[in-house]
């Protein structure tokens, strides 16, 4: 049986309750269904990396204070393994997205709950989770570190048949595929073991709720006309990252069909064979322009909806191959028609823009006229508690059916110490195509 930290066996036991003539045999020795299941106990104390400056490792303090729960809403978990992600090491060697310092990083992570939510919740003490923390101002639920609090509207109780090693692998790719495609693109996925359909959703919420720098990406970025439905085409511009992973695993759950611009001397047979991520056409990204002329010779106008996952350059390839002012029509966009109406005059209802989300970065100016640029308001996951419960409570039913499946774990490096060791790996571009899990 797996004991808390810090805990020791106890091997008395009471003389009233077990006749004294009973040999009774140590605890350790018990088989687990026999042992007495002692209180979690969480310590006041607990080991973190701390980021003092940027450009220089994570170091690790053993004596941190654990994080204290403030809210009805909040729940504590002990870390029990952490998902590294590029930006963990982007962020100190590039200095941004750190608000502050001494900074405790880290997105994601798998845990115990040890303490549980006042308000009524999904969870209970106890319950496997993992923790998607959107959040990075809120140190209290960075990963790097023994205990964090997170939002029960922020957590996803684990599968039975899912190791805590496995559930450190996708949450925040999930939280990124899901609100690209439902918010950016309009996918519905009430269809989908009741899931959301956050288009409509976001609107039935007062519009002050929602952060001023993500409105008119909620709102106004995309028109009821044009949402993407079963048969649209979707693009990804660098299928071997974990956010392209999810990204193409509920694209294809919602009816789109996939295409993805990724390194096929590299990744060309595992996409190719893994069931999940198959997608519908596998393009070379080595020549970029090449690759757009393939996307353009083959799908003739029908691309709409494209996701770059790489950053400024690629995204501007991914520009290139999208189709603005393509008619709902097949055939019609095949025959030709004339430009497509500037998005502020009145829609032609055949008529539909085209729209590229970057997720790492956008082309330099503005959108060509028929096209329009997005960006994931990823703070609606930790914001609006709406959205996040309808996200992991969705994600929790599609973990258990198995409808989503954890990315390719790379490798597993042993103790929080391990990080800097973790991403110093990532740096030299040795992980690729899957994910690095510490398990604490």
């Amino acid at each position: 049986m797996s004991l808390p930290k810090g805990k020791k066996h106890s091997s008395k036991v009471s003389a009233t309750t077990i006749p004294s003539d009973i040999a009774i045999p140590p605890l350790e020795d018990l088989k687990v269904q026999d042992a007495v299941e002692e209180p979690l106990i969480t310590p006041e104390t607990q080991r973190v990396l701390l980021l003092h400056a940027a450009r220089q490792p994570y170091e690790l303090i053993r004596d941190y204070p654990v994080p204290q729960v403030q809210g009805d809403h909040e729940v504590l978990v002990r870390t029990e393994a952490i998902g590294l992600n590029p930006i963990d090491w982007k962020a100190p060697d590039f200095n941004f997205a750190i608000p502050s310092l001494p900074y405790i990083s880290g997105r994601e992570l798998s845990g115990l709950v040890v303490q549980s939510p006042k308000a009524t919740s999904r969870l209970q003490l106890k319950d496997r989770v993992l923790v998607i923390s959107t959040d990075y101002r809120d140190l209290r639920k960075a990963a790097y570190q023994e205990y964090v609090v997170a939002f029960d509207y922020n957590t996803v109780r684990l599968a039975a048949h899912l190791s805590f090693e496995e559930g450190s692998t996708l949450g925040v790719a999930f939280v990124a595929a899901a609100l690209a495609l439902g918010v950016c693109m309009g996918v519905d996925f009430s269809s989908i073991l009741d899931g959301p359909d956050l288009y409509t959703l976001i609107r039935q919420i007062p519009s002050e709720s929602l952060a001023p720098d993500i409105r008119d990406e909620c709102l106004a970025s995309i028109a009821s006309h044009e949402r993407a439905t079963s048969g649209d085409w979707l693009a990804v511009w660098g299928g071997s990252s974990t956010s392209a992973n999810l990204t193409i695993q509920l694209a294809k759950l919602a009816g789109l069909k996939t295409l993805t611009i990724v390194d096929k001397a590299k990744h060309g047979l595992r996409l190719t064979d893994h069931h999940a991520i198959r997608t519908d056409l596998l393009v070379d990204s080595h020549d970029p322009q090449r690759a757009v002329d393939i996307i353009r010779g083959n799908l003739k106008g029908k691309l709409r909806f494209g996701i770059d996952t790489r950053g400024r350059e690629s995204a501007s390839s991914l520009l290139q191959a999208l189709a603005p002012g393509n008619l709902s029509s097949p055939s019609a966009a095949q025959e030709g028609s004339p430009p497509p109406s500037p998005p502020s005059t009145p829609h032609d209802s055949t008529r539909l823009g085209a729209h590229l989300i970057g997720l790492t970065g956008l082309p330099k100016g503005s959108a060509p006229e028929g096209t329009l640029f997005h960006a994931v308001p990823i703070k609606l996951f930790h914001e609006v508690p709406e959205v996040g419960e309808a996200l992991c409570a969705w994600l929790e039913r599609l973990l258990e059916k198995g409808l989503v499946v954890p990315p390719e774990i790379i490798d597993v490096e042993q103790g929080l110490e391990s990080v800097n060791r973790g991403l110093d790996r990532m740096r030299k571009g040795e992980i690729s195509g899957g994910k690095l899990v510490v398990k604490v």
